[in-house]
């Protein structure tokens, strides 16, 4: 099997060049070509000589995966599918063996909106975390996608040279893999990559906290924290991550950081009708959140199968909005996207080979 060039970083790329005898200079052409001029093949990288591009083929592939599966909502918005070989190993994954891989597929949504286009990627097949209400959680966890498999996302959909932001809340928990996905952000960030300010990007997460910290640390994107209840027993009954790492803890953290300039954080909260849209909810919100300068969403709960909630109504939504926004919390509602074709928020599943099962285990103990 071919080593991908695709996901690999300059200095990765100039050693590449370096063991193949060629200048060094050759480095940044191929991240050109790979993330400048998005080419699927080493030989249409044209200002490497001929010799250069068999060398480089004889155990190399650019590594884009393209869609197997396209739906267009009557929204506009578009749901791709892609067939992904998964790692079940932490880390970067940029050597593993093919009998540790496993098949699975996974979806990314294209958000058209006015002069915006998002792309909202995945970064896992499947996800560990366990979360009733959402269909990539009940499925199980099928693997982690390399930094390759997540960048390939950007460049395979057909909207690739016009993509405005990217917010990674498609299949998986970025920050269960962790490593994977600031390699891409690195190559969306980077001058030799796509050049994107981190302002273009948001990454969401459930709340793991030891990966949350090491992200705030490092990362300028945006944050976004799956809340959906400020109440710990309730939020662990549909949530199996508030036992390893309760909301609390992980607010408490994120207090510690300065969101008042270009990077945001924001809560993201699915409302379910008499379940967590009662006032004391929001005026628990409220008390959670003081002092920290953050937006609320409120979703739609989408209705997935042999699941008891449903949504809540319409009224509920918006008093529970202006409870939020006239105690200080800005808060909107999310409009619901691709939800005929089941691209809405907590809907993608993909199509597994693979075994239903949590291949790593549950969620870790606290």
């Amino acid at each position: 099997m071919k080593e991908k060039l695709l996901g690999k970083n300059l200095d990765e790329l100039k050693q590449i060049v370096a063991n193949e005898g060629m200048p060094g200079f050759t480095a940044k052409q191929i991240a050109q070509w790979l993330y400048v001029k998005k080419v699927r093949t080493i030989d249409e990288m044209t200002n490497l000589s001929k010799a250069a591009r068999a060398s480089l083929a004889e155990k190399y592939e650019v590594g884009v995966t393209p869609y197997a599966g396209l739906q267009i909502s009557s929204d506009g918005t578009k749901k791709y599918l892609f067939p992904v070989r998964c790692s079940h190993r932490r880390g970067l994954n940029l050597r593993v063996a093919e009998d540790e891989l496993e098949d699975g597929a996974v979806e990314a949504v294209m958000i058209p909106d006015d002069d915006r286009a998002t792309l909202c990627v995945s970064s896992q097949s499947g996800c560990r975390m366990g979360c009733k209400f959402c269909m990539t959680g009940r499925q199980g966890f099928h693997g982690h996608m390399s930094a390759a498999d997540i960048i390939s996302q950007f460049i395979a959909v057909d909207e690739s040279d016009r993509l405005t932001n990217a917010v990674f809340m498609g299949m998986g928990e970025p920050l269960d893999n962790y490593d994977n996905v600031m390699r891409a952000i690195e190559i969306l960030t980077a001058d030799w990559g796509f050049a994107w300010s981190p302002k273009r990007i948001t990454v969401s997460t459930i709340g793991v906290l030891p990966n949350l910290k090491r992200y705030l640390d490092e990362c300028k994107c945006h944050l976004a924290v799956s809340l959906h209840d400020p109440f710990g027993p309730e939020r662990l009954s549909m949530m199996p991550v508030q036992g390893a790492w309760p909301i609390k803890d992980v607010i408490d953290l994120i207090k510690q950081y300065d969101f008042t300039g270009q990077r945001r954080v924001s809560f993201e909260y699915t409302m379910f009708a008499g379940f967590n849209d009662t006032k004391a909810h929001a005026d628990a919100l409220v008390r959670m959140l003081r002092g920290l300068e953050c937006r609320m969403n409120l979703i739609r709960f989408h209705k997935i199968p042999d699941f008891p909630y449903e949504t809540s109504a319409s009224a509920v939504i918006e008093n529970f909005k202006q409870r939020l926004n006239n105690s200080g919390l800005t808060t909107t509602v999310r409009a619901s996207r691709g939800e005929d074709i089941l691209a809405a928020c907590g809907m993608l599943a993909g199509q597994h080979s693979g075994h239903p099962e949590q291949s790593e285990g549950s969620l870790p103990n606290k």
